[in-house]
């Protein structure tokens, strides 16, 4: 490590310590900083690092994870079917099984331009609300649906129905220099949907392409006290260093209230319960109690004659399995989480200012929906927040409280094994980023002056850098 690393580390050390906050160690790994899911914590790194259950977990409650993974790996059918407890497909859907999208439950990625479907990249669609409809409907539907294409482009189908269209992305290109001299090409996505299975879209649609996240993880983020995420919030920017992380306010399907939002790309959803529920029926036509209608619309005439598997296709039986499984996910071991440069790219990664946004470590709650997630030190790298994060991630389509140039911030624990688990590299909301690199140059808005810090790296801080990355 170079003098000029410990003296800006030991100087950002004094500065938090002064702020009161306990100081992140650059000079050694922390107590317990390998194990960001605390307990629960995996200890694999292969491609099937994102599939095992938490390592707490009871041999007899692993029977009731298998009973999970079960119904969200394998495809559901067309009804009617003799599989009845899978049957009722469609008549609209993205994909039949869970597992497609979330591929080894990890991340997605973006429409292939040669590819029929997308599979594992979806498109929200919308139309702006006017302000008469504002409080009234956005309050409970997070935004306007698009009158004929409902919520979301589904572009499979049961036969007889036609799908809604064919989504596929092409780029252009753009080149960001280092103080150095050294360019990164970046990819901007044109989202092309054609052709149209029910006509031409409003002239005020709005659109946004969303690649599947991965799953570890998820119910410790659910476990985590909703007060212990509101207190990082400073939406007017009141201690003026450039953040102004704000919760987004959600609708609960099943309380009947609104409520603090952590799921999606937008923190949107405010339970995992209502996120699968929500997929099922969006993301599959697959009804359950808690979205008993499927993305059919009015305009829809075939969807809405076409057969379905009973009223409820997706039982609370099934529905509970699939919870469990999605709770109880393990996150894996850090990894070199003691070596030099890992160390040092962790105090590049505070000197930029990464971790205000990217908040390295809570303790969830102790009354935590399964015992075993109570109570852990956990280390997600976020602070299940809103950021406006600039013009050029804008997807300009609002969702409950979250304008289009804002996004939740991303938990970074388990990302530096996308490749051994999904087989690519491209990460952020779109999969426009084909390397952690890129992602960081992409961030704008709050994140621009860490984006600027980054800009001033040299070769070995960058690596530095992107070796504290990988190794979360």
């Amino acid at each position: 490590m170079r003098p000029l690393f410990r003296c800006s580390f030991l100087l950002l050390a004094l500065a938090l310590a002064g702020c009161g906050e306990q100081a992140p160690r650059f000079d050694s790994a922390e107590p317990g900083e390998a194990l960001s899911g605390g307990s629960t914590t995996v200890n694999r790194s292969d491609h099937n690092a994102f599939s095992m259950p938490s390592a707490n977990l009871a041999p007899t409650r692993r029977l009731d994870f298998s009973v999970g993974n079960s119904f969200f790996r394998s495809p559901w059918v067309i009804a009617p079917a003799t599989t009845t407890a899978r049957d009722g497909l469609g008549p609209l859907f993205n994909t039949n099984a869970c597992q497609n999208c979330h591929i080894k439950d990890g991340r997605g990625h973006p429409a292939d331009a040669q590819a029929a479907n997308a599979v594992s990249m979806l498109v929200r669609v919308s139309q702006p609300a006017s302000s008469e409809e504002h409080a009234a409907m956005l309050e409970r539907l997070g935004n306007r649906p698009d009158p004929v294409y409902g919520a979301q482009l589904q572009d499979m189908s049961i036969p007889g129905v036609a799908p809604e269209a064919r989504i596929r992305l092409e780029y252009t290109y753009s080149s960001v220099t280092f103080a150095d001299g050294t360019e990164v090409e970046l990819r901007t996505p044109q989202l092309k949907i054609d052709p149209l299975g029910y006509g031409p879209f409003h002239p005020d649609t709005e659109f946004s392409a969303r690649i599947a996240p991965p799953m570890i993880g998820l119910g410790l983020l659910e476990a985590i006290a909703p007060a212990d995420i509101l207190a990082l919030a400073d939406p007017d920017d009141r201690n003026g260093d450039g953040i102004s992380g704000r919760p987004n306010l959600v609708w609960n399907e099943e309380t009947g209230q609104v409520e603090l939002g952590r799921f999606g790309w937008k923190a949107g959803l405010p339970t995992l319960n209502q996120q699968n529920a929500q997929a099922f029926a969006i993301d599959m036509g697959l009804t359950n109690r808690i979205f008993p209608h499927d993305d059919c619309t009015e305009a829809q005439i075939d969807c809405r004659r076409a057969i379905n598997g009973g009223e409820l296709e997706v039982s609370d039986n099934i529905l509970a399995a699939v919870l469990f499984y999605t709770r109880n996910l393990g996150v894996p071991m850090r990894r070199k989480v003691d070596d030099p440069q890992v160390l040092a790219g962790k105090g590049l990664f505070h000197q930029a200012g990464c971790q205000r946004c990217h908040t390295p470590q809570f303790t969830t709650a102790a009354d935590a929906a399964e015992p075993e997630l109570a109570s852990q030190v956990i280390r997600p790298y976020t602070d299940l927040l809103l950021h406006d994060m600039g013009e050029g991630l804008a997807d300009n389509r609002g969702e409950f409280q979250a304008t289009g140039r804002e996004w939740r911030t991303a938990p970074l624990w388990g990302i530096g094994l996308t490749e051994a688990v999904s087989g690519h590299t491209q990460f952020l909301h779109d999969g426009r980023a084909r390397s952690l690199l890129e992602a960081i140059l992409w961030h704008g808005g709050e994140a621009e002056a860490a984006r600027q810090q980054v800009l001033g790296f040299d070769a070995q801080q960058r690596a530095a850098l992107l070796a504290f990355l990988e190794s979360l």
